[in-house]
C-alpha cells in the first residue's frame, strides 16, 4: 500500500463536526460505541450520533445531515461501509473508518488498525487520501465484487455466526461451501476480448483485501485505477483447499487453475442470473458490468 505524501491532504477544520454512524449489529458495535464516542470527543470532534437497526437507512441519514457536517465516521464492518458508500459518493463527504466488524477488510487495505483509540487518532490527524471505487450494475463497492463460492459463503454467514466466532466463521463456512462446490459456465469480456470459462468463483477487486484478509492479487492497491479479476477454474473441491494458503497473500494467481485479468471495465455473463456479492452483501445479479471509478471519494488514513 502506498500512502505517499503527494496523495494525502489535510483539509479538516480545527473542531470538525462529524456524523458518527454505528452499526449496533456489528460484532463490536454495541460494546465499543461508548469507547468510540469518548475517544472522538477527547480528540476535539463535535459529534452527531446516529445508529439504526437496519443498515439500509444509513445512506438516508448521511444525506439528511450533509449540510451540517464536515465528515462521516462509520463504526462497523465492511457491510456497514457497503451500505453508505453510495451516499458518500453523492455527498462527497470525507469518510473516517472505525473497524468494529468481523473482517474489516477496507480498514486492513488502508492500514487502519483494529484498535479503536488508534483508529480515532488516525481520523483526528486529518490526512485525506482519494481512493478508487468499484462499480457494478449501479452499485459502488470498496473491496471486491464476486460470484460463485463467495456468494454461498455470504448466504450462510449469519449475524449470529459472525458475532460468536468472529473471523474464524469465514474459514469454517468456507470449508463447508467448498466441499459442496460445483463449477458453472460464464463469459468474461475485457479489453475487447471474450473468454468462456468453467469456474467456481469469479472475483473482481478494487481494493486489496476481502473475505477476512484474503488478497485479490498480491500487488492490488485501492488507488491503482484498475480492476483485478481472477477466475478459479478447477474441477474438484480439494483443489481449492490447496489454493487457500496462497490466497492469503494473493499468490493463488500463479496457479495454472486460476485465470487472472485486469482492466478498467469488465463484463460477466452467465446462462441464468447469478447473485453478486459486493463487500460481503448480495446486491445485484448477472449479467454484470464492472467499472473502476478513479479517485471517487476521500478517506482518512494513517499519515505517510
Amino acid at each position: 500500500m502506498d500512502n505517499s505524501t503527494d496523495k494525502l491532504q489535510r483539509v479538516l477544520p480545527i473542531s470538525p463536526r462529524a456524523l458518527l454512524l454505528v452499526n449496533r449489529h456489528a460484532r463490536q458495535g454495541e460494546k465499543s460505541l461508548t469507547e468510540a464516542i469518548d475517544c472522538l470527543k477527547t480528540l476535539g470532534f463535535d459529534l452527531i450520533e446516529e445508529s439504526t437497526e437496519d443498515a439500509k437507512h444509513l445512506g438516508d441519514i448521511i444525506k439528511r445531515y450533509q449540510k451540517e457536517i464536515d465528515l462521516v465516521i462509520a463504526g462497523g464492518g465492511d457491510g456497514t461501509l457497503n451500505a453508505i458508500v453510495d451516499a458518500i459518493v453523492d455527498t462527497q463527504l470525507p469518510l473516517g473508518v472505525l473497524p468494529m466488524g468481523t473482517a474489516n477488510d477496507l480498514a486492513r487495505t488502508l492500514g487502519i488498525p483494529n484498535s479503536l483509540p488508534e483508529a480515532c487518532k488516525i481520523i483526528a490527524s486529518g490526512h485525506l487520501r482519494r481512493i478508487d471505487l468499484g462499480w457494478v450494475n449501479g452499485k459502488h463497492f470498496f473491496n471486491v465484487a464476486s460470484l460463485g463460492l463467495s456468494v454461498k459463503i455470504t448466504q450462510r454467514l449469519t449475524k449470529e455466526v459472525k458475532r460468536r466466532w468472529g473471523i474464524f466463521a469465514y474459514a469454517a463456512t468456507a470449508l463447508q461451501v467448498i466441499w459442496e462446490s460445483r463449477p458453472f459456465q460464464a463469459e468474461i469480456r475485457i479489453n475487447g476480448t471474450s473468454f468462456r470459462v468453467k469456474t467456481v468463483q469469479i472475483a473482481v477487486g478494487n481494493g486489496r483485501y476481502y473475505g477476512g484478509g484474503m488478497a485479490v492479487v498480491h500487488d492490488a492497491a485501492i488507488d491503482d485505477q484498475r480492476l483485478d479479476l481472477y477466475s478459479m477454474e478447477i474441477e474438484n473441491w480439494w483443489q481449492i483447499i490447496l489454493l487457500l494458503p496462497a490466497m492469503r497473500q494473493g499468490r493463488h494467481i500463479y496457479s495454472r487453475n486460476v485465470r487472472v485479468l485486469e482492466g478498467k471495465e469488465i463484463e460477466v455473463f452467465t446462462r441464468k442470473p447469478r447473485p453478486i456479492n459486493t463487500d460481503g452483501e448480495i446486491t445485484t445479479y448477472t449479467p454484470a458490468l464492472f467499472r473502476v471509478i478513479p479517485k471517487a471519494i476521500s478517506v482518512l488514513v494513517p499519515p505517510a
